[in-house]
């Protein structure tokens, strides 16, 4: 199995468009130090071929431009791709507004779950990915299914998550109207015995998903902030990471070491927002998750499993 890493950003990538905080005036000014990354996407396949791409990012056409292994086939038909599917993780922008450039009337099938899958229905703008053309297929969960012929076998599951920002509702109380499949993680194996798990999106590594990971090659996982508060301590935007549904690297109750009795041959952080130390190579930041056995991910990774 292969996972491309085709974005490590958060939503809006790095440097966001109108950020002007350090980190981000570091990567506007091409400094060395910090690189920038589109919003957040893996590729999966079995056979280097055919292609499984988790979650459609704004930035597809310019990550499709990246990776040649997803660009039509020279010697194929007049239009054609080696996507066969796209699975998305939740109805956040940054992982399904770029479904709307892969349209043209190219066959793909979309795996989501019924609650996201009813955010496209409610959209007529997905209207353009025809249903005759674009297969829409329901993700079960805890239930491990072949996407689209390819090989790839992927497994859902609920994650501690939130409701897409745009489809919030105040007057729902705390949760804005979360429901279960609002948010969830995925185990993607082919035909060997190593699996991956891909969790872009988390508001606390409980019970389930510890059990769940033990054993993997490859855990792929939330790094939005390194802290809880690091949006509201540089004045950006008057929220923290739980509030926006994504746990903190540091902290009691943050992933860093939330994972260590766990076996897992690979961490690797991703989703990681243009305010989070992590992305400055050298930094306190980095150093710590890098001794604490985790990686940080970077757009054109290329994972063998």
């Amino acid at each position: 199995m292969i996972v491309k890493v085709l974005g490590s950003g958060a939503g809006g990538g790095f440097p966001q468009w109108n950020c002007n905080t350090r980190l981000s005036r570091m990567a506007w000014d091409g400094g060395h130090r910090v690189s920038r990354r589109t919003q957040s996407s893996v590729a999966v396949s079995a056979d280097s071929r055919r292609w499984v791409v988790v979650n459609a990012s704004p930035d597809i056409r310019q990550q499709i431009q990246s990776t040649p292994e997803l660009q039509p086939d020279r010697d194929g038909p007049k239009r054609n791709s080696p996507i066969s599917a796209v699975v998305l993780t939740n109805g956040d922008i940054d992982h399904i507004a770029g479904l709307l450039t892969l349209r043209e009337r190219q066959p793909f099938h979309i795996y989501a779950t019924p609650r996201v899958l009813s955010i496209l229905r409610a959209n007529s703008v997905f209207g353009v990915l025809a249903g005759e053309v674009v297969e829409r297929v329901e993700l079960p969960l805890n239930q491990p299914i072949e996407i689209a012929g390819t090989g790839v076998m992927v497994e859902a599951f609920p994650v501690p998550g939130k409701i897409a920002l745009f489809l919030e509702d105040a007057s729902k109380g705390a949760g804005f109207g979360t429901e279960v499949g609002d948010t969830i993680g995925l185990k993607i194996k082919t035909s060997g015995s190593e699996t991956a798990f891909y969790i872009p999106g988390c508001a606390k590594v409980d019970d389930d998903i510890l059990r769940r990971v033990n054993g993997a090659s490859c855990l792929l996982f939330d790094g939005t902030v390194f802290n809880d508060t690091e949006l509201l301590d540089l004045g950006v935007i008057e929220k923290t990471g739980q509030r926006m549904g994504h746990v903190s690297i540091a902290g009691d109750d943050g992933s860093l070491h939330a994972f260590d009795a766990a076996d897992i041959k690979r961490k690797i952080y991703i989703h990681i927002n243009t305010t989070n130390p992590i992305l400055e190579r050298g930094s306190r930041e980095e150093a710590i998750v890098k001794e604490a056995g985790w990686e940080v991910s970077f757009d054109g990774m290329s994972i063998d499993i």
